[in-house]
C-alpha cells in the first residue's frame, strides 16, 4: 500500500493537555471512529471480549491513569470531547472510556495480540577519537493492515516540556517517535503474563519517556511511576546511550549496548525472566539473529569507514536492514502470512538520527521499505 493510499495527516498540537486532546479528537475524528471499530472487532476475534467488557477494564485503567499521570487522562478526555459531534458505528457517543481502551489495548487484550516488530539502536563513535557521536534509532512497525490507513504524524508542544514528534494511531497519546531533546522511543510487543490494572499502560509510558530530556531521566520517571502494566520492550536512546527496557508488572531489566554500540530487539524477552512468557511468535528469534547478522555484515564491509561521517544512515538501513525478507513472511520486513487469519505486515518504517549539537530528525516510510510501497519519504520535523 502506497503512502498516497495512506494519506497521512500531519497534526501540530499545542496548549494544555485537554486542549491538545480536543484538537486531536476533532482533527482525527474519522480515523478514531474507524480505530474503535477495528479494535472492537479485534477484541471479539482474538480475546472473545465484547466492548462492554473492554470498557469495564478500561475503567480500572482510567482510575490508574488519573492517579499517576492526570495530565494524560485530561488529554484523553479532550480527545473524547473532540469527538462529541460524532457517534460510533452503533450510534453511541464516544466517551473517555473508549479512548482509554485504545490507549490500554495491549493490556486489556491480556497479551493476546499477534503483532511483531524489529527495532535497532546503533551509536557511532569516531574511530579517530574526535568525540563525534551519532545515534540511529529505527524500527519496522508491524500490525493489522487495516490500521495503516489511519496512521498519523503528530507534534505536541506543551509548556515546560520538550517538543514531541510521533507516528501514532489516532486516539493514542504516546507512540513511536522522539523529542527536541533527542530522546527517542521504539516499541516491541511481548506476549506474557501477568497484567496489572494498577500500573500504567505501555502507551502512557512511551509518552512519559518522550516528556523527558535523557534516557536516564526517562528511566527514573518510569520507575517512580511503578513500571508497566504489561510486558513490553521500549528501546530508548539519546545522543549518548541506548537502553532496551524489558518492562513488566514484576519488574524491568535494562539491556545495554554491545561493544559495537548496538541494541537489537524483536518480540521476546532476552533477559527478563520475571514473567510467564510462553513461546508464541516463531519468527522472533529468527529475526533477532538475522538482524545481528546484517549489522555484522555492514561492519565487515565498511570497516573503519562505518564510523566516519554519515556512511550508515537511514537510507542505507532501509535498503540493507529494514527491507530484509529472510524467513518471510515473519521477516524483518513483514508480509501477511497466508496460513494465518490475521493480515499483518510492516505498516511503516522510521529511522531517527540524533547528534550532539544538531537538531534531531527522522525519516518515515509508510508501507514496506524496499517493496515499492515507499513512494515518499516523510521527514520529521516537517
Amino acid at each position: 500500500m502506497s503512502s498516497e493510499t495512506y494519506n497521512i495527516p500531519r497534526l501540530e498540537l499545542r496548549g494544555s493537555p485537554y486542549e491538545v486532546g480536543q484538537l486531536h479528537g476533532k482533527r482525527l475524528a474519522a480515523q478514531i471512529l474507524d480505530q474503535l471499530a477495528i479494535y472492537r472487532e479485534l477484541f471479539q476475534e482474538a480475546c472473545k471480549f465484547d466492548w462492554a467488557h473492554v470498557r469495564t477494564v478500561a475503567a480500572e485503567f482510567r482510575a490508574t491513569i488519573g492517579q499517576l499521570v492526570p495530565h494524560l487522562l485530561q488529554e484523553m478526555e479532550g480527545i473524547a470531547d473532540g469527538l462529541c459531534a460524532y457517534a460510533d458505528e452503533h450510534g453511541r457517543r464516544v466517551d473517555v472510556l473508549d479512548i482509554v481502551a485504545l490507549n490500554a489495548r495491549s493490556e486489556i487484550a491480556l497479551g493476546q495480540w499477534d503483532d511483531g516488530c524489529t527495532s535497532l539502536a546503533w551509536r557511532f563513535r569516531d574511530s579517530a577519537g574526535s568525540g563525534f557521536e551519532r545515534q540511529l534509532l529505527g524500527q519496522n512497525w508491524d500490525w493489522r493492515v487495516g490500521v495503516g490507513k489511519n496512521l498519523a504524524m503528530v507534534s505536541i508542544e506543551q509548556d515546560g516540556k520538550p517538543k514531541i514528534w510521533m507516528v501514532t494511531e489516532p486516539g493514542i497519546v504516546g507512540k513511536i517517535g522522539f523529542n527536541s531533546s533527542s530522546v527517542g522511543v521504539l516499541l516491541n510487543a511481548i506476549r506474557a503474563r501477568p497484567i496489572s490494572t494498577s500500573l500504567l499502560p505501555i502507551h502512557c509510558l512511551l509518552r512519559i519517556s518522550l516528556e523527558n530530556e535523557s534516557v536516564d531521566s526517562a528511566i527514573t520517571a518510569i520507575e517512580k511511576l511503578g513500571g508497566a502494566a504489561s510486558s513490553q520492550h521500549i528501546l530508548i536512546a539519546d545522543t549518548r546511550k541506548a537502553r532496551g527496557l524489558e518492562l513488566s508488572p514484576r519488574g524491568g531489566v535494562y539491556l545495554p549496548e554491545n561493544s559495537n554500540g548496538i541494541v537489537i530487539h524483536t518480540n521476546h524477552f532476552l533477559e527478563n525472566r520475571l514473567v510467564d512468557e510462553p513461546p508464541w511468535l516463531s519468527g522472533s528469534p529468527v529475526r533477532l539473529e538475522r538482524a545481528k547478522a546484517i549489522c555484522g555484515e555492514l561492519i565487515r564491509e565498511l570497516g573503519d569507514d562505518h564510523f566516519a561521517g554519515d556512511t550508515i544512515d537511514a537510507k542505507l538501513l532501509r535498503a540493507r536492514f529494514f527491507s530484509d525478507t529472510f524467513n518471510t513472511p515473519q521477516a524483518i520486513c513483514c508480509s501477511p502470512d497466508p496460513t494465518r487469519a490475521a493480515e499483518i505486515q510492516t505498516l511503516f518504517n522510521i529511522v531517527m538520527t540524533f547528534q550532539e549539537g544538531s537538531r534531531p530528525s527522522a525519516e518515515v516510510v509508510f508501507g514496506k521499505p524496499g517493496s515499492g510501497d515507499e513512494s515518499e519519504v516523510f521527514s520529521m520535523p516537517w
